[in-house]
């Protein structure tokens, strides 16, 4: 991602409801785990960092960019600056792995996976998201810096070819795969945006419904799944 997105990421996520949603997702999934140290690869501005930051995670968020370590530093956040296929920690030195919608910006993925089970004890966990379906390549993805949209076979199987488990995996923007679908037949680029207060107001609403509702098997724009390191946890 570039620095001008990352500054327009980092200026609307606190209110945008597809981010905010997405820091929901991430807080529900880590909710049953024992905070330990945690490692947030792709931060941007950190928005997520601070998630688990006030969960009771020791968390560093690693970032590629200047601009996003910069501006994630600001928020008062441990960074490091990284490459993902390239990470500067021990074997084994972390309880959990975050790559929120960072696997599809790298294109040796197959590295970053890698790494990531490097770098989790046994017992250790990753959660990660990506955007789906090959069909919804739109001039959105060229100009956000994707290299690829996923199945959701190919990130389970990128996963566990890196030696990683598959806890569980579920579709999310279900309800709203339609209108993604459409808008991105027409767009000309990136759909981050700071949309309206009554259209943010009325998408909020549609995505807090979805986690109601059976439908995470179903076609979505992203798949969350979480994995975890073969093993018994450390004590």
């Amino acid at each position: 991602m570039e620095g001008a997105e990352i500054s327009t990421l980092v200026a609307v996520e606190d209110r945008h409801w597809w981010y905010r949603e997405r820091r929901e997702l991430l807080a529900g999934e880590v909710a049953g785990l024992v905070p330990g140290t945690a490692l947030d690869i792709g931060a941007a501005g950190g928005g997520n960092t601070r998630v688990l930051r006030d969960l009771g995670w020791d968390a560093l968020a690693l970032e590629y960019t200047p601009e996003g370590a910069r501006y994630a530093a600001g928020r008062g956040l441990a960074v490091v600056r990284a490459d993902a296929t390239r990470l500067p920690l021990a074997d084994g030195s972390l309880d959990l792995v975050t790559a929120l919608d960072v696997l599809e910006h790298i294109e040796d993925d197959a590295t970053a996976a890698a790494e990531i089970a490097r770098v989790l004890r046994p017992g250790g966990h990753l959660v990660v998201t990506v955007p789906v379906d090959p069909r919804l390549w739109s001039a959105h993805d060229e100009a956000v810096g994707h290299v690829r949209r996923y199945t959701r076979e190919g990130i389970l199987r990128l996963l566990e070819d890196a030696g990683l488990e598959v806890v569980e995996h579920r579709s999310w923007m279900v309800l709203l795969r339609p209108a993604v679908a459409l808008r991105r037949r027409f767009s000309s680029g990136s759909d981050l945006d700071d949309p309206p207060a009554w259209v943010n107001a009325a998408l909020s609403s549609v995505v807090r419904l979805e986690r109601r509702l059976p439908v995470g098997r179903l076609p979505g724009v992203s798949l969350l799944v979480l994995a975890r390191r073969p093993g018994p946890a450390s004590s």
